[in-house]
């Protein structure tokens, strides 16, 4: 299996596995896109991008996850509640078939999106995985 789905489908489970997470945004909050038929607050995985960094007898690889986390309403402070659940949920990954060695966040900027008028905060998580 390909260490994006690997990676990603265990930050699903840790960020589903959060109570208040999924106090802030239901049961099935976690989208690839951004849900056509259901008003917000979710949380949408933007991008995941990966590239190869091997180490001396291991295989490795370098993960940067863009996750937006869209508010039901104009308020930056609601949107950071979820980037917040989301930041704290990066550290109970558990993929099946990788060793993450290394999980931090790497920034998290908010907006108020002119499109919606809905507050939208975007959080960057880095990964390192063998």
């Amino acid at each position: 299996m390909h260490p994006i789905v690997q990676l990603q489908a265990a930050l699903v489970a840790a960020l589903m596995g959060d109570a208040a997470l999924v106090a802030l945004v239901g049961t099935a909050g976690v989208f690839d896109a951004p849900p056509r038929d259901r008003p917000a607050p979710y949380v949408v995985i933007d991008r995941h991008d990966i590239r190869q960094r091997d180490g001396d007898l291991t295989p490795g690889w370098e993960h940067r996850v863009l996750l937006h986390c869209w508010a039901g309403q104009p308020s930056r402070k609601a949107a950071l509640a979820i980037a917040e659940r989301v930041v704290a949920a990066k550290d109970g990954l558990t993929p099946a078939g990788l060793v993450v060695t290394l999980a931090e966040h790497m920034r998290t900027e908010t907006v108020i999106d002119g499109a919606t008028g809905l507050a939208r905060a975007a959080v960057l998580l880095r990964f390192l995985s063998e």
